[in-house]
């Protein structure tokens, strides 16, 4: 073996992604497995690539899976404390209330934005699409359709809607993986986010107000949403006072507050109110923190939608993410992702190149391999180095990874999203695919924006040269 290190040839370099594509592909779609062990496959074999074919040393290997896995050190920390936090601020009233006051926009006259809009209120409160979807969603779909409204319809706002929350929120764990592979905090991510978002979510709104418009006749039966309110506020004391967790958390990341000690701040927040609104003990707050919050109202949604938080159901992302920063470590140091970045950068020019690639990258490894999380670790390992060799700001990556890495997901229906969407609201995922109006524009909107410069910012020049 000649020991001259050297970079891959671009075949080289597909080899491995190819047999991760394939791996994953298996793994998912016949074994109905996770995207964990396929990914450590992945390293495995852009280990053996660069040992037995690039001249490197098991030491080189090692010292950038070590180099990938502390960058994201942050993140896995802020993970845990997003647990944290949940757990306690259902235990606390807090999430409840802010579902509680939610349901009561609904309006029979705009069903369809009043919909979305609490979608995006309980999305924000849990961080989770999957939650909102298979609880609110399911009925919502039920008055939908007593309504009169097409389903594939109500579908689409509540996605939208889901989705939206589920970007923006600070709880999301999607939301925390985007700056992790990009490079940036959460706190800036999300605020570099709203550019795109809101643009987007106001024009759907909009569309879905038009859409309303058509059934504003039909009168609305409450009884769907007092029996969730009753159910709520028979378990919980209900307050405006329990909003004051996540508003102090707001002041603070306005303040420009740094991201970790602020959750651990809301999470404490959240132990308080618990024991001083719904009386609960220490042991009740440790046990919401560590193992999460278990609803027994004895109605299914509720008990759905908050059984959720705690250390414990943070431990399935961040494992995978461990096992993406393996993989990244991995084809890194071998030079994978340089030679296909720089393969594809060759197609693109300039920022609104870069831009469009990054997006199009992203929507493509989402239809590969059905995965929203693998749309963004992969592109956002490589494409980093080339917004730095343009001294971009990395939070420009981590936009367009959330942009189009994690909004095309519920689009794709051999992924995990599309398929959970789909089963949950009784839709077929093309059926409701033409009104998810937020998960269409949104991509379509950050390239334009690429395009035009608008909002993507550079590096300050003493920055960029010390990245460089």
């Amino acid at each position: 073996m000649d020991n001259a290190r050297r970079k891959p040839t671009i075949i080289e370099a597909l080899i491995p992604v190819i047999l991760l594509v394939a791996s994953i592909f298996y793994a998912v779609f016949f074994v109905k497995a996770d995207a964990h062990i396929p990914l450590l496959l992945g390293a495995v074999y852009a280990t053996l690539l660069g040992i037995y074919r690039l001249g490197y040393t098991w030491d080189d290997i090692e010292k950038g899976i070590l180099k990938s896995i502390d960058g994201s050190m942050q993140a896995s920390i802020t993970f845990l404390t997003v647990g944290l936090i949940i757990g306690t601020w259902i235990l606390s009233g807090t999430v409840p209330a802010m579902i509680y006051y939610g349901l009561k926009v609904l309006s029979p006259k705009i069903f369809l934005v009043a919909s979305c809009i609490m979608c995006s209120v309980v999305s924000l409160a849990t961080g989770s699409s999957w939650t909102t979807v298979g609880t609110i969603g399911i009925a919502l779909m039920g008055i939908g359709g007593v309504l009169g409204v097409p389903l594939p319809i109500v579908a689409g706002s509540i996605i939208s809607g889901a989705y939206f929350g589920d970007k923006m929120s600070p709880l999301s764990d999607t939301t925390n993986l985007a700056p992790a592979m990009a490079g940036t905090t959460l706190f800036e991510h999300i605020k570099h986010m709203v550019y795109t978002t809101v643009p987007s979510m106001l024009i759907s709104l909009i569309l879905y107000g038009f859409l309303s418009m058509k059934y504003s006749g039909s009168s609305l039966d409450p009884s769907s949403i007092t029996k969730l309110t009753d159910a709520l506020s028979s378990s919980f004391n209900i307050s405006l006072a329990l909003l004051i967790p996540p508003i102090a958390v707001i002041v603070m990341v306005v303040m420009k507050k740094p991201a970790i000690p602020v959750l651990i701040i809301g999470a404490v927040l959240g132990g308080v109110f618990a024991a001083i609104f719904q009386g609960a003990t220490f042991g009740d707050i440790i046990s919401a923190a560590h193992y999460g919050y278990y609803s027994e109202t004895g109605i299914e949604v509720i008990d759905n939608l908050l059984t959720n938080g705690g250390l414990d159901n943070m431990m399935w992302t961040l494992s995978l993410m461990l096992c993406a920063m393996v993989l990244g470590g991995v084809l890194d140091t071998v030079g994978v992702l340089e030679v296909i970045a720089n393969g594809i950068l060759k197609f693109s020019r300039g920022v609104a190149g870069l831009i469009g690639s990054t997006v199009i990258s992203c929507i493509a490894v989402c239809f590969m391999t059905g995965d929203q999380y693998l749309g963004i670790v992969i592109p956002g390992k490589m494409y980093k180095p080339a917004y730095e060799k343009m001294r971009l700001h990395p939070k420009n990556l981590s936009r367009c990874l959330e942009d189009s890495g994690t909004l095309i997901s519920p689009l794709v229906p051999w992924s995990s999203c599309g398929a959970y969407m789909s089963t949950m609201l009784g839709v077929s995922t093309f059926a409701y695919l033409p009104f998810t109006f937020l998960c269409l524009l949104n991509p379509i909107i950050s390239i334009l924006y690429g395009i035009t410069g608008f909002s993507i910012e550079k590096l300050p020049e003493e920055v960029a040269e010390a990245v460089m």
